[in-house]
């Protein structure tokens, strides 16, 4: 049995959508949800419903029973993470789980002068704690995806241009839904056993490309704007959004401009048997409906 956490997420939706394709059967595939209602399109697909909440020890014993894979998509909740992601680790070993499969992230800098050190410690306590728990495992230190592009480029990229302050470096963004595609792969097949994957993309833009392949799609020179990181977050405050939400664009900002999610090295292709969707193929197919 494989169980798919954050499974009404995007990437836990996709991940079980492409096991589905590959021939697994849906009583072979459960997923964890919180509430029952919010996992209906799961449930219509006939996929197994574990109702299990991160905060609560005993629902995760529960839910992993019979679960042979578990493929652990890390959580949301940046502040808890960490002790939520060492609960379903000490569940999955207490029940009896034979594999543990989790998403990470891309990275340069392990060290807390990152730029998103508030992001990573939880990833990397979380790594640590897979590797010591004496469970087999298969880390996917995952790019950042293309999915979110439009969401550092904004809404009104038309009349402001792209403005970000990732400077002019590039990165190996690659596609969630190929991202899902590899990891059923890897759920699907051996010789995974104690690995870690590099999942990037084959190419690196940056966000000064990005922006003109969104101007050739729509018909209309898109500017590049880096600001500075000061300059940046002050107009985000301006514009009320959430001190949270600065903290974490501006660090993701300044974080592609040190070269943290370029990449050279990537096991993406080989996972899917195919080259990457490309960022001008995403942006295309994107801004094409714009």
């Amino acid at each position: 049995m494989i169980l798919v956490t954050g499974a009404t997420g995007h990437l836990g939706k996709a991940t079980i959508d492409s096991l589905l394709e590959k021939g697994i059967q849906a009583n072979q595939i459960s997923a964890l949800v919180r509430e029952e209602a919010k996992a209906q399109d799961l449930k219509a697909k006939g996929v197994t419903l574990k109702i299990g909440d991160y905060d609560d020890y005993i629902s995760l014993v529960t839910a992993f029973k019979d679960v042979d894979k578990l493929f652990l998509i890390s959580g949301t909740d940046v502040v808890n993470r960490s002790k939520q992601q060492e609960s379903v680790i000490r569940a999955a070993k207490q029940i009896g789980v034979k594999r543990i499969y989790y998403t990470s992230f891309e990275r340069k800098n392990d060290t807390e002068t990152s730029p998103v050190a508030f992001l990573a410690e939880s990833h990397l306590y979380t790594e640590n704690l897979i590797k010591a728990s004496g469970i087999s495992y298969t880390i996917f230190r995952n790019n950042m995806y293309l999915d979110a592009l439009p969401f550092f480029v904004g809404e009104n990229f038309s009349q402001t241009g792209v403005f970000f302050p990732a400077g002019e470096t590039k990165s190996a963004f690659a596609s969630r839904r190929d991202m899902a595609e590899a990891v059923a792969n890897v759920l699907t097949s051996e010789g995974h056993d104690n690995k870690t994957y590099f999942i990037s993309n084959t190419e690196n833009i940056s966000m000064r490309e990005v922006a003109e392949i969104i101007g050739n799609v729509t018909g209309k020179p898109v500017n590049y704007i880096s600001p500075t990181p000061e300059v940046y977050a002050d107009a985000l405050s301006k514009a009320d959004v959430p001190a949270e939400f600065v903290r974490m664009l501006s660090g993701t900002a300044e974080a592609i401009k040190q070269g943290e999610f370029s990449s050279e090295k990537t096991d993406l292709e080989n996972l899917l048997g195919r080259k990457p969707t490309s960022a001008k193929e995403f942006l295309t197919q994107f801004y094409s409906k714009k």
